[in-house]
Parts: C-alpha cells; structure tokens; sequence
C-alpha cells in the first residue's frame, strides 16, 4: 500500500439564531469540509455594520480552494482574512469611521493537523475521549487581568466589562490573530460558537451536552445548544458550528489512490 498519510472525513452540523432581543443576526458561519475550514464570525456595529463584517469574514473565505498542505492552507486563509479586513475598514470609512468588525474562530485541517485561528471571544473547543478542551483563549479585558493575576474567577463571573474584547477583524490595518495547531485524533467533535453561546453555558455543561454525541445527531445537538440558550434569554445572536473528525480507515485510502475520482463518493 502506498502510504498517504492519516486522513479524515466530517460530519458537519451549523445552526445561527437571532435571539430574543437584537432585530438582526449580526454572526456568520461557514462550513466548508472540501477545503478543511469551519468558521463563526460575530460582527459588531449595528445594522449595514457588524452583519457586514462578518458576512465579509466569511464570504471571503469561501473561495479558500483546495489546500495541498496545512501551511498552504494557513497561507490561502489568511491572505483571505487580509482581504476581508481591508473590506470592513472600508466600509466603517464610508459610514462615517464609527467601530465595525467581527470576531472570528475557526478551524483548518488537512491530513491528521488541524489549526485553530481566532480573534476576539468567539471559541473553539474540542472534546475527545470524554474530555472538553477549550483550544481558543478569550480576547478580552476580563481575560487579561485573569492572566494577569489582577482578579480572581470569581471576580471575572460578574465583572462589568467581562464581554470588553481587545481584538476583532476589521478594527487594525492588520488582522490580529492567534494560531495554535495539534494532531487530529479519529471521532474528535469540534464546536465553534459566538459568545450568544457562551453566556449561557459554563465549561462543564457544555461537555456534558457533548457526552451525549452519540446518541443525538449534530444537528439535534445544535437545536438544543441554540434554543436552550434562547430559552435562557437569548440577549444575542447565537452560532453554534459542530463536527465530528472520522479517519479514513486504509481501504478507503487505497482507492482514493487508485480512482482520484471517487473521493467525497465512497
């Protein structure tokens, strides 16, 4: 057998809701298995603003093509992120230079590497083997003094600028990111939300919702995070992206290697 290298294949799941209180949904998402990107985009600014950012953040990245690498893949990402960068600020220009952006989490993957790039409080977690890692890491005031040891996690829970972020696409000549990269292992589950998630649920309920994978389909699951947050007050707009990461066992290896053409078909 000629040796490939470990592959996956994805079942993908996204649901986005207004909530109980905004006229707009500001948040974008983007699943895009054929090029290896998932995506949330928040957008902040207000109508003709914040859901311009973000249907820009991912409207760009759908032309991302077909990587042949995680490095080209990074490379092609970000180059595109660039592009929709530029876009927003001339946009915010043109409505007067008030603040317009979006935050931004995602994942890339080719092969058995995946890369998790994000800006702002948008997150990426992944549960594997029944346990839940958060893979992002807020950009926010709150977080900040949290690692700067100024306040403690029970200060941060009701500190009154906790949703203050220090990043966003659309807001520096320079989209200011952060990447970290690990190796994929078969029946990881990614979720990728906008903080409309995250300010209803902890940590610990979040894996124990995901516990539950294998018994409920993605999509039920995103009903349940979306509505539940809803239910609980919905004072934002709400994104949920989950996938399920499935290695390609090596039959189905060594006929993508004979017939190019069946891949995405067996």
């Amino acid at each position: 057998m000629t040796d490939l290298g470990r592959r996956f294949h994805f079942d993908s799941a996204l649901k986005s809701d207004v909530g109980r209180v905004r006229k707009i949904n500001e948040d974008s998402a983007l699943c895009l298995p054929e090029s290896g990107i998932w995506v949330v985009a928040d957008g902040m600014g207000g109508h003709a603003a914040g859901d311009f950012a973000s249907q820009t953040i991912t409207g760009t990245l759908e032309t991302v093509g077909v990587p042949v690498s995680l490095e080209d893949l990074k490379v092609r990402f970000l180059e595109r992120l660039s592009m929709a960068n530029a876009r927003i600020i001339a946009h915010a220009q043109s409505l007067g230079g008030g603040p317009v952006g979006a935050t931004l989490a995602s994942v890339l993957i080719h092969g058995d590497r995946f890369a998790c790039v994000w800006s702002g409080d948008s997150r990426v977690y992944r549960f594997r083997a029944g346990q839940l890692t958060q893979v992002s890491r807020d950009h926010t005031e709150v977080q900040a003094l949290l690692d700067a040891g100024s306040i403690t996690e029970e200060q941060a829970a009701n500190w009154p600028r906790k949703n203050v972020i220090t990043r966003a696409i659309g807001v520096n000549d320079i989209p200011q990111c952060d990447v970290v990269e690990d190796v994929l292992e078969d029946r990881d589950l990614f979720l990728i939300c906008s903080d409309g998630l995250t300010e209803y649920f902890e940590n610990e309920e979040i894996a124990s919702v995901l516990a539950g994978a294998g018994k409920t389909d993605l999509d039920g699951l995103c009903d349940r995070f979306v509505s539940t947050a809803v239910e609980r007050g919905g004072k934002d707009n709400i994104s949920v992206i989950l996938f399920r990461c499935h290695e390609d066992p090596p039959e189905r290896l060594e006929a993508l290697w004979a017939f190019p053409e069946f891949e995405g078909t067996l």
